[in-house]
Parts: C-alpha cells; sequence; structure tokens
C-alpha cells in the first residue's frame, strides 16, 4: 500500500492529506489563528472540585475551564493496579494520548480516594489537555504529563516502559523493551517506544530520550516562574506534528504547496530523519494541490450524509451530540445470484467505506451501524473482520462489539476533537440544526389559530399577514379560502404581504 502526505498551507488555514493507494483516508484542517490546544501544558488553578462527579474544574486560561476527571489525576494509582507493562503507539496527531487505554479505566476500578482529598479551590496545577473543547463542552484535561518525541514518548509522570502494540515481532520488542531500560537507568518517568522505532538502535533512543528530558525540565522551571493560569508549553504546528507522527519507510512522498513551509519542514526532517529529506517534495504547478489530487472532491462529499458505494448501494452517516448512527442499504444494487449473496456483497463493501468515512469526518464516541440483515452466520463474520481489519488502520483507538440480536454493530472510537463536519460547517441558521423546516401547509395552519386566538372583531379593524413569499405564493395557489374563511370568522378585513426578508417558518400577525 503506497501512502503519501498532502499539504496544503495558506495565509489562513493549514490542510493536511493523508492518502492510501491515492484514495483520501484522514484530513486534518488547522487555522492559522486558531490552533488546536490538545497537547499543550498550562499552568492552571482549581477553580470547582465536585466529588459527586468525582471531578474539577481547572481555569487554564481559556474561555471554558478545562475538565480534569478523577482518573486523570491520579495515573500512577492506575498503572500500578494493573501490575503488568501497557503497550501503546502514541495518537499524537489529531490530539490523543498513547495513555489513552490506561487513563479509559473504569472510575470505580481506579480510586477509593475523594477528589477533594486530591484537589482543592485555588490550588495551582500543571495539566495538559487531552482533548479539544467540543460542541458546548469545555476541553478534558489530565495532569498525567505526555512529551511525544520522534521515536520516544516520554511520561515523566509514571515509572513504565511499554511498546506500541503495532510492533508484532516478540523478539523486537523485547530488544527495544530492554534498551530503553538500559538507556533510561536510574531516571525517573516512563517511556513508551513508538511504531517508527522498529528496528532503531541505541544512539536514535538515546537522543530522543535527552531531547524529551532536557524539554520537561524547561516546562518544569517555566511553570515554577509563573503563575496561573498561563500557557506553559504550546504542542508543535500541525505540518510539524504530521511529519512527526507519519513520516517512516511507508510513505512513498510528503508534498507540500507553501514553498516557505517546505524549506521549514526539510530543515525539521534534516534533524529528526535525515534520510527522508529526498521524499519532499514543493509542489509547483498553479493548479490546486488538492483538486490535482481529487482531495477537494472527496471533502465536500464527506460533508453530505449519504455516501455511494461503487456498487450501487449507499450507506447514511447521521451524527448527533450522543451518538453516531450508520445505516447501510442496497440503493441501486441488485445483484446477480440470490439475496443473500446481494446483501453479503453490499456490507461487505460498507465496512470498508464505512471504516474510511469514519478516518476521514474523524467520527467519534459511540457509533452504532445498522447493516442490512444477514442470515448466514459465515457472511455476518465476514463482514466484522472486515470491519476489525480496516479499523486496525486507525491510529485511533476503537473497539468492536459483535454483532447485536438486531443486527447492529456497536462500537468506540477515542475522541479528540471535532469531526470534520462540524470543523468546517455550522448549524443551519434556517432550520437551526434541525435538518428539516416546517412545511407551508404547517405554518397556515399556525397563522390560522394564531388569527382565531383574537376571536370576533370589530367590522372596522383591518388583519395584516406578513408571510414569506412560499406562504403567499401557496396561500394565492392553493389555498385562497383560508382569507375568506378569516374574514367571515373574525369580521375584519385581512391583507396578505409578501416579505422576502422573513425566515420561512416566520409570520406577522397586525391588527390596525
Amino acid at each position: 500500500m503506497s501512502k503519501k502526505i498532502i499539504a496544503n498551507i495558506t495565509f489562513q488555514e493549514a490542510r493536511v492529506a493523508i492518502l492510501e493507494d491515492d484514495v483520501l483516508m484522514e484530513l486534518y484542517i488547522e487555522g492559522k489563528t486558531h490552533q488546536r490546544i490538545a497537547g499543550n501544558i498550562y499552568k492552571g488553578m482549581v477553580t470547582k472540585v465536585l466529588p459527586g462527579m468525582q471531578a474539577a474544574f481547572v481555569n487554564v486560561g481559556l474561555a471554558k475551564d478545562a475538565f480534569l476527571y478523577v482518573m486523570d489525576v491520579y495515573y500512577d494509582i492506575v498503572t500500578q493496579e494493573k501490575g503488568e507493562e501497557d503497550d501503546h503507539d502514541a495518537r499524537t496527531a489529531n490530539g490523543g494520548s498513547p495513555a489513552d487505554e490506561i487513563l479509559e479505566q473504569p472510575v470505580e476500578k481506579l480510586v477509593s480516594t475523594n477528589i477533594s482529598d486530591m484537589l482543592r479551590v485555588g490550588q495551582q496545577i500543571l495539566v495538559q489537555i487531552s482533548k479539544e473543547p467540543i460542541g458546548t463542552k469545555g476541553a478534558r484535561a489530565t495532569s498525567h504529563i505526555t512529551l511525544p518525541g520522534r521515536y520516544l514518548v516520554y511520561m515523566p509522570t509514571v515509572n513504565h516502559v511499554g511498546v506500541s502494540k503495532r510492533i508484532r515481532d516478540e523478539s523486537e520488542r523485547d530488544r527495544l523493551r530492554q534498551l530503553v531500560r538500559t538507556l533510561r537507568g536510574s531516571n525517573t518517568g516512563g517511556f513508551i517506544v513508538r511504531t517508527v522505532g522498529e528496528g532503531r538502535e541505541e544512539t536514535d533512543f538515546a537522543a530522543d530520550m535527552e531531547s524529551l528530558t532536557n524539554l520537561w525540565h524547561k516546562i518544569q522551571k517555566r511553570a515554577e516562574a509563573v503563575h496561573a493560569p498561563q500557557l506553559i508549553h504550546a504542542d508543535l504546528d500541525l505540518l510539524s506534528r504530521i511529519i512527526r507522527d507519519y513520516l517512516s519507510p511507508g510513505i512513498e512522498a510528503l508534498i507540500i504547496d507553501s514553498e516557505l513551509d517546505y524549506l521549514q519542514a526539510l530543515e525539521y526532517i534534516d534533524t529528526i530523519q535525515p534520510k527522508f529529506t529526498s521524499r519532499v517534495k514543493l509542489y509547483v504547478k498553479s493548479y490546486p494541490v488538492f483538486e490535482d489530487y481529487g482531495i477537494e472532491e472527496e471533502i465536500e462529499k464527506a460533508l453530505h450524509s449519504k455516501v455511494w458505494l461503487r456498487s450501487g448501494g449507499y450507506i447514511v452517516i447521521d451524527q448527533t451530540e450522543a451518538l453516531v448512527a450508520i445505516d447501510v442499504n442496497t440503493g441501486k444494487y441488485v445483484g446477480k445470484r440470490n439475496l443473500e449473496d446481494t446483501i453479503a456483497k453490499i456490507n461487505a463493501e460498507a465496512a470498508k467505506e464505512i471504516v474510511r468515512q469514519i478516518r476521514l469526518r474523524d467520527l467519534g464516541g459511540i457509533i452504532i451501524i445498522d447493516f442490512i440483515d444477514m442470515e448466514k452466520e459465515e457472511n455476518k463474520q465476514r463482514v466484522l473482520d472486515i470491519l476489525r481489519q480496516e479499523l486496525a488502520k486507525d491510529r485511533s483507538k476503537s473497539s468492536i462489539l459483535p454483532l447485536s440480536e438486531l443486527g447492529l454493530v456497536q462500537m468506540t472510537r477515542k475522541r479528540v476533537k471535532r469531526s470534520l463536519v462540524h470543523t468546517l460547517s455550522r448549524a443551519c441558521p434556517y432550520c437551526n440544526g434541525r435538518g428539516t423546516i416546517k412545511s407551508v401547509r404547517t405554518i397556515i395552519a399556525e397563522i390560522q389559530r394564531g388569527i382565531l386566538k383574537m376571536g370576533s372583531l370589530d367590522e372596522d379593524k383591518e388583519i395584516t399577514m406578513r408571510v414569506h413569499p412560499d406562504v403567499a405564493a401557496f396561500l394565492r395557489r392553493e389555498d385562497r379560502s383560508l382569507v375568506h374563511e378569516i374574514e367571515s370568522t373574525t369580521g375584519a378585513a385581512v391583507t396578505m404581504r409578501s416579505d422576502d426578508g422573513l425566515h420561512h417558518e416566520q409570520f406577522d400577525i397586525v391588527l390596525h
């Protein structure tokens, strides 16, 4: 599988696309004036401690206080209770933490101590943003700091050595684990070997380890010198993070359309992985790079709920605040042999596309997939296997349950930032995010009820109805009797005015 990284950098925003076999799989967007905060380290002040929620709120200088959960305060207790080494890969490009799997343990297994015994209002504490503000929710923070490097992730608050679970060779895992333990010596803090560390030698890890520990010492000194709330350390910009986290032997090319960013990328890569500088290309065509690679068209498609499959079937993706619902439909595909084979083929194709859309749209939280009902167990298992195989390529942590009795697949995916739809769009001001507006007949019925509330009026009174042009046209064309009915009921003369400045559902009733 060939992989490319395509970077489109302008004065307003940076966009980086990940292509697999020339198919858009992931997209990262970051504004130059509104950069992401996940990964940033702040010195914050505790503003609220909520024992009933086992949580606290911390002022880090953002619009809303960050949310600090009890298990994000006492991470070291979790690792001791697990009693084993956990292997994690860093998920830092989109703000995730390499310790996510540990941090997501059920709270009842975590601590018996009340959070009010750990934190107090007014206390200053060093925290790292682990999840961007999403919707009405503020950022989520953790007091367990993770500092990602090229080959290692440094965890200064825990005594732990792990290896990315994506490195599957057991002998290599043992070698890496022992190598890092030897290099660490008596130093405090833990390290996780990242996937790109596979096959690397002692000098690579030693340089990374020295760089990360020096960075941590600088963060500590700055934190001691300032008063909360204060930003202590900001993570790298988007392109640098992508280079750090994605650039590997599997990446065929990194194509950048900005000369300045191209030169900066070359300089950065030369310091961390010189042999990859030849893979960095400057895009010089006048035609936009995202248009040239078909990325712009795919982004536009990702903003729509319906996604067509090559066979003629389609999937529908609906995002709500609580979960994401995905429905699979046969569409235009009628199959060739029998119904079961037709359904199995659609579901298998849909499983691959669903994972692509999940990665591309950066969907997270609870995801419910409604595949078309299948009779044969082997077909059900095949679809689930495809789903799991495709999810294994995803950098974000996910878990999937077997098909339920209703034929639904339930899964979760780590949510760190806003989805693509919420990043590129906002709620429709016309329908207020409902996705629908009232029909003309419904509006007319509301107008009629509003006028009838006035009861019987004097003959010298006049009623003026100001309505949207669509409503006015319908009344003139389809329902002329309404005005006469209102006049006979109220006894007042009725005048109708069309106003294209009104919302489709808005109307005014004025009594003169």
